[in-house]
């Protein structure tokens, strides 16, 4: 008869989703602030606010206006691509499960669990304890190693 598994699975992490949020609103902001200053560079010659700042004569220059709204534009994309692959990489590093080296105990938002508490709290599951085929194969042949053999018996009075 096969064995039913009951699986549960865990809740969505709000931890993950808050992250998404501001990776979202870093980009958002980054947007804002390059769109700005295209739209500045559109604003000083429909305007005029070389003349009316400081008092040159009026001469607008389309082709400025263009040229920098090709520059700007070239350096958002570089700059938009390369805060998309750090917000991946953090991504990617924030998958990892800290484990310490010395007690086994996991790292959960800056508390150290063991691994049973870690395992209750983020997964809502159970845990039991076994041996792997590995562990088992080494602590048989500990123990056989420790059983007295024929000739190691105690003489009986």
């Amino acid at each position: 008869m096969p064995i039913k598994h009951d699986v549960q699975l865990s809740p969505p992490n709000p931890w993950l989703d808050k992250n998404k949020a501001t990776s979202k609103s870093v980009l958002r902001i980054e947007a804002f602030g390059f769109s700005s200053l295209i739209l500045l560079s559109w604003l000083t010659e429909l305007i005029r606010l070389p003349h009316v700042l400081f008092g040159e004569p009026f001469a607008p220059n389309w082709e400025r206006a263009a040229l920098r709204t090709v520059i700007i534009m070239l350096m958002w994309g570089w700059v938009h691509w390369m805060t998309q692959q750090l917000i991946k990489r953090l991504h990617y590093l924030e998958e990892f499960l800290r484990v310490c080296c010395w007690c086994r105990k996991v790292s959960h938002r800056d508390e150290w669990l063991s691994m049973e508490e870690y395992f209750t709290s983020k997964f809502a599951t159970q845990t039991s304890h076994g041996m792997c085929p590995e562990c088992a194969k080494s602590a048989s042949s500990q123990y056989t190693a420790t059983l007295p053999g024929p000739s190691d018996e105690i003489p009986v009075k």
